[in-house]
């Protein structure tokens, strides 16, 4: 009914051309034939995204439906075969991507369906604003009695789910689960804000739409705002007086498998939890080694405390990270590693992370841009000590070289160089993964000089090994986040602080899925490939590493598969067991 009343309020439609479904078949004549195909992919989809952003929109998900399948009949179309090889490996890379969005697609829609009865006023808010994209014209009291209307449906709502959690007691049915609500109120929050910007391109700009419409908006978002705490409050079990708990969205065991698919891993989150606990025992056996040598016996606790007291004093910061940025390029230009372009050396640069960021961030962030974790003086004096301690001397040892070079500044920087198309098969697993590899590879090299060194690697390196397993089971609901955190701090290591920084930083939707597990599992795949082209003689230090810099972000095994000259098909399905 409210779509019907939402309809009739814009007085001409705009008449919209029909839109082509296949892709055009014009396209760039000064590019390689499937580069020129993705560069046209990039820009079609992001006119896509930009024009249908509304929060959870039917015709959205419908539009994007039939965008990818065009996609799809278009690609097959081509005669694989007939394709140079850097062709072929682009295709692959498309038909793989296009069949993962059309399985996001369905998954969204499943997670919408689950919400539904929550939030089913949605509709109404969405389209007021797809029209106002394409400029309709309304009526403004027709507008004011729909906002009225969607008010009093909002109310009656919420007195409708507080009726049956009084019914329900402590046995909910499936839509007044806490990570259903949770979702829901998230969606109430993206609704406000559209609802706010659909308001503001016609307040001022018609006088009489503001003069009908600003009181009903007014009310309307504050019963939507109302509304979503109420969800959080009554139905998830928010306190609002506290701090906000940790709250994800697992994403169940079907949906991993299709992740794990597109990223051509072709393990089990169950194979690959037994793979992290086996790098676990061997960074643990490590670590009582140091700790030996450290003088602290079995205590691996204690060697670790000490480690974490060798930090610089306030300010001090940014001199170690520039010492530390240095020290890791000579030691690589020394062995002749990896190509590194002067000008790559020279435009880095340098920021430190507000103390608001490092309540999800507690450690760097790199890039192009290191930003630096370091209390600040406006820090209560305990938070203060657990930001020295995470980011003492040898821990940022073992991670300016991850953030800077060889790690994500070096990897942009070539990315932005070599292959530029491929940019939009962005994957962790070869952008976390590179530099993971890199903190493996120096440790083989003996970068570390100390047995502190060794400790502060060996933190990081256990600290992956915890991320695939407390992320994997987090999302098949094997594990909780608060059971993370204690995960973290009893066998890793970390101030508690930074371990609910980590794990909140993982499980609260602002990082895919597998993102977090992505690290180690890509470090262990180019060590593998390492192995099999560099350590049998087949190619150098230095030819390895710009080889895979020069692929751009793709999945490994497709690196793999260009590197040792594999045949391809168009049937190519992900094989590759990198682990031994």
């Amino acid at each position: 009914m409210m779509r019907i009343a939402v309809a009739v309020l814009l007085l001409p439609l705009v008449c919209l051309v029909a839109r082509g479904e296949s892709p055009p078949e014009v396209l760039d004549p000064t590019l390689a034939p499937l580069r020129a195909l993705i560069e046209r992919y990039r820009a079609d989809l992001g006119n896509l995204q930009r024009f249908y952003d509304a929060p959870r929109s039917d015709e959205a998900l419908q539009r994007r439906t039939r965008f990818f399948t065009a996609w799809q009949d278009r690609l097959r179309q081509l005669p694989f075969d007939d394709l140079g090889r850097e062709d072929q490996v682009d295709y692959l890379l498309l038909a793989n991507r296009l069949e993962f969005e059309l399985q996001s697609v369905a998954y969204e829609r499943e997670r919408y369906a689950e919400m539904q009865r929550l939030v089913h006023f949605a509709y109404a808010i969405v389209e007021l604003h797809e029209s106002q994209r394409t400029g309709a014209c309304l009526e403004p009291r027709g507008v004011a009695e729909t906002l009225t209307a969607l008010d009093a449906s909002v109310a009656d709502l919420r007195t409708e789910v507080q009726a049956a959690l009084d019914e329900a007691g402590a046995d909910r049915p499936a839509w007044l689960r806490p990570l259903v609500a949770n979702r829901a109120a998230r969606h109430v929050d993206a609704l406000q804000r559209t609802l706010k910007d659909w308001y503001g391109f016609y307040a001022a700009y018609d006088p009489l739409f503001t003069w009908w419409v600003r009181r009903p908006h007014e009310a309307l978002q504050k019963s939507l705002g109302d509304y979503a705490g109420f969800l959080r409050e009554k139905v998830v079990g928010i306190d609002p007086d506290e701090e906000d708990p940790i709250l994800g969205d697992p994403v169940g065991a079907e949906m991993l498998a299709r992740m794990l698919r597109y990223e051509m891993i072709p393990y089990t989150p169950e194979e690959l939890i037994a793979i992290a606990e086996r790098e676990f025992a061997w960074c643990r056996a490590e670590m009582l080694r140091a700790s030996r040598d450290l003088g602290f016996g079995e205590n691996w606790r204690d060697a670790l405390n000490h480690v974490k007291n060798l930090h610089v004093g306030p300010g001090e910061q940014p001199e170690l990270i520039r010492e530390l940025a240095d020290e890791a390029v000579a030691f690589l230009t020394e062995r002749d590693l990896l190509t590194i372009p002067p000008l790559a050396v020279e435009t880095w640069r340098m920021e430190m992370m507000s103390p608001a960021r490092q309540k999800v961030s507690p450690y760097f962030l790199g890039g192009e841009t290191i930003i630096v974790s370091f209390p600040t003086d406006g820090m209560e004096h305990a938070d203060k000590l657990m930001s020295l301690r995470g980011n003492n001397r040898h821990f940022s040892r073992a991670t300016v070289h991850h953030e800077l070079i060889p790690g994500h500044h070096l990897q942009g920087f070539m990315n932005a160089r070599y292959r530029r198309h491929r940019r939009v098969f962005r994957t962790p697993f070869w952008g976390e993964g590179w530099a993971l590899y890199w903190e493996m590879r120096l440790w083989d090299l003996e970068f570390p000089r100390s047995a502190e060194d060794r400790v502060g690697m060996l933190f990081w390196r256990t600290h992956r090994c915890a991320r695939i397993i407390f992320s994997l089971k987090f999302h098949l609901g094997e594990m909780t986040a608060d059971e993370a955190i204690d995960f973290l701090v009893e066998n890793v290591g970390h101030e508690r602080n930074n371990a609910t920084a980590e794990v909140r930083r993982s499980v609260s939707g602002d990082y895919p899925p597998l993102y977090q597990a992505a690290y180690m599992l890509g470090g262990l795949q180019i060590r593998s490939l390492h192995k099999e082209l560099v350590q049998s003689g087949r190619m150098s230090e230095r030819a390895f590493h710009d080889a895979i810099l020069q692929q751009n972000s793709i999945p490994i095994e497709l690196v793999r598969a260009i590197l040792t000259d594999q045949p391809l098909t168009r049937a190519f399905e992900t094989s590759w067991r990198f682990y031994e």
